[in-house]
């Protein structure tokens, strides 16, 4: 597959060198298993909010971002400012966009909900007006706008969830670039270190001691009516999100 991608060498003012932590806290003990290790890697400063309002950009560049699935644009605006976004697909080297309350209707600008038309495809999408785009930022991804009434406007989000959001959120136009990564193949062992991963074992290859699913001759089956996590809590399945969430009167339909 041709990659879009330009050889450009990335913005000093906009990379940020990150520390590893290798899964573990403050205190030094390891919360996050099977981390470490991977190559080095430059965190880029995405804009994820109202960029510049009112004033047009020109992309400069399409590149790779290590942090997150989608690929970025280098973006310069007529006051020579630069930022990096998400890149939207389709978005080529040379367009112009702009974010403004309301604009044309094209790939990558940027607008309040209210003023985008229903049946449209938006990305990284806000929560709350100002607070940046929280919603549909992955690789592939976006929402599609149902209905606009009483200051909400519904969305049907990636999962299948329907759900209310604010009119006055600004949203870009089109879905997020690289939507092939899902049929993407690690392939080796090398390239997942390479990421920082580190190994990961089975809970039935282990013994009594160190996991629920650990013990008995050969291949046996768990034993458990579900699966559990080594700590014993369950695994696969159990519903983990807060019952007080105060977003959940936004939710019109369960994902699915």
């Amino acid at each position: 597959m041709k990659s879009i991608l330009t050889k450009k060498e990335p913005e000093k003012n906009l990379l940020v060198s990150l520390k590893k932590k290798g899964g573990r806290a403050f205190s030094g003990r390891i919360t996050v298993r099977h981390r470490g290790g991977g190559a080095k890697r430059l965190y880029r400063i995405v804009d994820f909010g109202e960029e510049k309002l009112g004033i047009k950009g020109k992309i400069n560049a399409l590149e790779y971002d290590p942090y997150r699935t989608g690929y970025i644009a280098l973006i310069e605006y007529q006051d020579k400012a630069r930022r990096y976004i998400l890149a939207p697909k389709d978005l080529k080297i040379g367009d112009e966009i702009i974010c403004a309350e309301k604009t044309e209707m094209r790939i990558g600008n940027r607008m309040k909900l209210k003023n985008i038309p229903v049946g449209t495809l938006v990305y990284n999408i806000e929560l709350e007006p100002g607070k940046g785009g929280k919603l549909a930022r992955g690789a592939g991804t976006s929402a599609k706008v149902l209905a606009l009434e009483e200051k909400m406007c519904h969305l049907e989000m990636p999962s299948g969830e329907a759900r209310k959001v604010f009119e006055d959120c600004y949203a870009s136009i089109g879905q997020v670039s690289h939507p092939e990564k899902k049929f993407e193949k690690i392939g080796k062992a090398g390239r997942s270190r390479l990421k920082g991963w580190r190994p990961t074992v089975r809970g039935t290859a282990m013994n009594p001691p160190d996991h629920p699913h650990g013990g008995g001759e050969g291949k046996t089956p768990i034993g458990l009516k579900h699966p559990k996590t080594p700590w014993g809590k369950p695994a696969f399945g159990v519903k983990t999100r807060n019952k007080r969430k105060w977003t959940d009167k936004m939710i019109i339909e369960r994902r699915k």
